[in-house]
């Protein structure tokens, strides 16, 4: 991203977006009962595995405990020690999980971004590294960064961002919400359609910024000149 210093904060004029929006009022809770924060963990269905976000989660959890209710949608990632784990979830029933949620942290997936500030949330987003063996390519990270520095999105990508970010919100929920707008399905549509275009802008910069030692290793003639 270092090339991208000067225009990360310039956002698309796709994602422009007006001044800051109210949040969103918490949802009313039983002044009788406990307190618990009903926390939404997306991994998305992408076929490679998530185990640091799994992993991070789960260390977090040990010593949150009771205080918050999970629900864990962690695809191909095998999530044993974390309760209310689910592999995947169907688009009614994510819809439903995503507006009973008070914090929703998810991967760096356009369409997981859009439906969970639709719902209301300020994501707390951990990007899938391809170094990792993650995802194929790094355009959630490109994306997220472009959101995080916009403040659209609140950007993790060390375990202990994602922990503070946690923590904060498991303190004050309201800090990651935003207006929620349910009705804007047209709106939502015309978004995806212009989040796609973006990242594949993304994407064909990032690959026109690789060493030329890559594209060489690619292309099989370097494998061949190193055995």
């Amino acid at each position: 991203m270092s090339g991208e210093t000067g225009t990360a904060r310039r956002l698309h004029p796709a994602l422009s977006v007006s001044p800051p929006e109210p949040a969103r009022l918490p949802r009313q809770r039983d002044a009788t009962a406990a307190i618990r924060v009903g926390l939404l963990i997306a991994v998305g269905t992408d076929k490679h595995p998530f185990h640091r976000l799994v992993d991070w989660l789960a260390q977090w959890h040990a010593q949150a405990g009771d205080q918050v209710g999970l629900t864990v949608q962690h695809g191909h990632t095998p999530a044993p020690q974390v309760p209310g784990a689910v592999p995947f979830l169907g688009h009614d029933a994510l819809q439903r999980a995503m507006a009973d949620a008070d914090l929703v942290v998810c991967h760096g997936g356009p369409a997981t971004i859009l439906e969970a500030r639709r719902h209301g949330h300020l994501p707390i987003v951990v990007p899938r590294d391809p170094a990792r063996g993650e995802h194929v390519d790094d355009h959630q990270q490109l994306f997220a960064r472009r959101l995080g520095a916009a403040g659209l999105v609140a950007l993790c990508e060390t375990r202990e961002a994602l922990h503070d970010a946690l923590a904060a919100g498991l303190a004050d929920p309201s800090r990651y919400a935003v207006t929620a707008d349910p009705g804007a399905h047209e709106a939502r549509r015309a978004a995806v359609a212009r989040v796609g275009q973006i990242v594949e802008d993304l994407v064909a910069q990032s690959a026109r910024r690789q060493p030329w030692w890559r594209a060489w290793t690619r292309s099989g003639r370097g494998v061949e000149e190193t055995r």
